[in-house]
């Protein structure tokens, strides 16, 4: 397939699959007259460039794993495992981060519905002075150390 069907079967554009194959993401193969190729591979590939975009690995970070996928080597394949339990670490801070924040947003969520109960019961009662909420209860918490596994680069990576 060219470029265009592969744009249209992936919704990504012309303009960024030729980005991904300089970045050495996807590479394709060049027809008789100079034109790019791409096999149904191709479709998985970019499908999973950006789910790893998507959770925030960057593209120097993906272009490290991709070669073990396409043409592994024991080199290759210790570079791609370095850098995925890296990311791994790195999407467990960020999915334990999150979670924490839901938690907070749920809290919140809980608190809201029952102040605004209470003014639907008692609509003159929003003059009447009430306790105050201590805002640290809100407060994210860290996530325990014992599920928080960084890696070794994790937080100084550097982004691009």
């Amino acid at each position: 397939m060219r470029i265009g069907e592969l744009s249209s079967r992936t919704g990504v554009s012309r303009r960024l699959l030729r980005y991904y194959e300089e970045r050495g993401l996807v590479q394709s193969q060049r027809s008789g007259g100079g034109q790019r190729v791409y096999t149904e591979e191709h479709v998985r590939r970019v499908t999973l460039v950006r789910t790893f975009l998507a959770a925030g690995m960057s593209s120097r970070a993906i272009s490290e794993i991709i070669p073990c996928m396409a043409a592994p080597s024991l080199r290759l394949s210790q570079r791609a495992s370095e850098t995925m339990t890296n990311e791994r670490g790195r999407l467990t801070f960020v999915i334990d981060t999150v979670s924490q924040a839901r938690i907070v947003l749920d809290e919140l969520i809980a608190e809201n519905t029952r102040y605004q109960e209470t003014m639907v019961e008692a609509p003159a009662t929003y003059l009447t002075p009430g306790p105050e909420r201590d805002p640290s209860q809100f407060r994210v918490r860290p996530a325990a150390p014992s599920t928080v596994r960084p890696g070794p680069r994790w937080p100084a990576q550097s982004a691009g």
